[in-house]
């Protein structure tokens, strides 16, 4: 499980399922930083995408939750930070894959796409599960340094 906060955000499209992760993970006793927005008023996803993604690169959280509508904007604006592997999750499957041979350090949910209680089962395999190594070391490397 992550040691420092765990970072959250999302846009109006992924409000309401960022709601109840936050309390979700505040009841497992793990530090959140909600880096918002504040309620459902449309915004923009990128804006949030960044602030995580800085929120990792600096530190201050070592894992993120990104949600938007469908979760592919956000998880694209995420990814253009070498510091940043997002994958949108859909499943169980998908949750532990990102993590063991990916080393995702972001998992991402479609607000509108994925149900609560699905998204809650793949964020606890998303924390709990160690990334393998070994052959997937190589090309998690190549993710942040393009040949």
């Amino acid at each position: 499980m992550t040691s420092k906060a765990i970072a959250i955000a999302c846009d109006h499209g992924g409000y309401d399922m960022k709601v109840e992760l936050i309390a979700d993970l505040q009841s497992m006793g793990l530090e959140v930083l909600d880096l918002g927005p504040d309620g459902r008023d449309s915004v923009d996803y990128p804006d949030y995408a960044y602030a995580l993604a800085d929120a990792i690169r600096s530190g201050k959280a070592d894992r993120g939750i990104l949600i938007c509508g469908s979760g592919i904007g956000i998880s694209i604006a995420a990814n253009r930070y070498t510091e940043i592997r997002a994958a949108l999750v859909h499943d169980a499957l998908g949750a532990r894959l990102c993590r063991e041979h990916n080393d995702a350090n972001v998992i991402v949910f479609g607000g509108r796409m994925t149900g609560i209680e699905v998204a809650r089962d793949c964020l606890k395999i998303f924390l709990n599960t160690d990334f393998e190594g070994g052959r997937h070391a190589r090309r998690v490397a190549k993710l942040s340094t393009p040949s």
